[in-house]
């Protein structure tokens, strides 16, 4: 039988609404074989997934890297590193601390302009590290913004919108060399992602490949079949393996869980060039 593998979820320790305790249990609910946890720049949430998994469930632990080229936002997937080795660690807690302080500093300006979310709220909104969509689910129990979504919009939170602060992002030629020298595998999240902002080229690509990079995450919710089919061709061309998850954020998004699901192939690879952690199996 095919197992069938997400390889990308969220969980209250970053921007999800999910508990890892739930987002495993559920995981397993709906058939899949094998769940990761990558939650932004943390590794917070792996030790209660751990500890809640079910039988049946094994768990890929990783986290999503906040990265930058050129002036490009992007994000890298990192899958079974060591948490423990000190360079990779020591930068996923700049990264955290910057998400932290620039939350802050996102809710100082729209209390500035009158508006009546406080920073204590969108802290007890949050399990885990602080985001904007906890800024954002403030702005909606106040009633300033009708969704989420709303408050993603320029004139909000959204990406260089009137309430936007900026974030560490680490080069992503560095972050693959920090994912790799700590044991993991590193994939290109959402690459061709283009109603989130402007993406990297392939040039950019191909020279992450060539610092390390093991994949591209393909079949994902925000790539249409052209893009999926040109990432297909250029992950072909540059000897890249190809994945498939949901980016499950809970009821924040309304993707669910296996929406896009990982070759047996592709997962197997991930697994044997892993040498930071192990899968664990419920």
């Amino acid at each position: 039988m095919t197992r069938r593998i997400d390889l990308h979820t969220h969980s209250t320790a970053s921007d999800g609404t999910t508990t890892p305790t739930d987002l495993v249990r559920q995981a397993r609910e709906i058939g899949l074989d094998v769940l990761a946890l990558t939650d932004h720049d943390t590794t917070a949430g792996w030790a209660e997934a751990a500890s809640a998994l079910p039988p049946g469930l094994s768990l890929v632990r990783g986290a999503e890297i906040s990265c930058i080229r050129d002036g490009i936002s992007l994000h890298l997937l990192a899958y079974l590193f060591d948490p423990a080795e000190p360079a990779f660690a020591a930068q996923r807690a700049s990264l955290r601390a910057s998400r932290l302080g620039r939350a802050q500093r996102m809710v100082e300006l729209l209390c500035a302009d009158g508006f009546a979310v406080t920073w204590e709220e969108v802290q007890a909104l949050a399990d885990g590290t602080v985001g904007r969509p906890h800024i954002a689910r403030a702005l909606m129990a106040h009633g300033i913004v009708a969704s989420i979504d709303a408050a993603f919009a320029p004139e909000w939170i959204g990406t260089h919108g009137r309430y936007w602060v900026g974030k560490l992002e680490l080069d992503v030629v560095t972050a693959i060399e920090l994912v790799t020298g700590a044991g993991g595998v590193a994939v290109f999240a959402h690459p061709a992602a283009s109603k989130r902002g402007r993406t990297v080229g392939d040039e950019v690509i191909a020279e992450m490949a060539q610092a390390g990079l093991a994949g591209l995450e393909v079949d994902h919710v925000d790539h249409d079949e052209q893009e999926r089919a040109h990432l297909r061709a250029l992950a072909a061309e540059l000897h890249l393996l190809t994945t498939g998850s949901s980016d499950f954020h809970g009821t924040s998004k309304t993707v669910q869980l296996g929406a896009h699901l990982t070759s047996e192939a592709s997962y197997d690879e991930i697994v044997t060039r892993a040498t930071g952690v192990d899968v664990l199996t419920g």
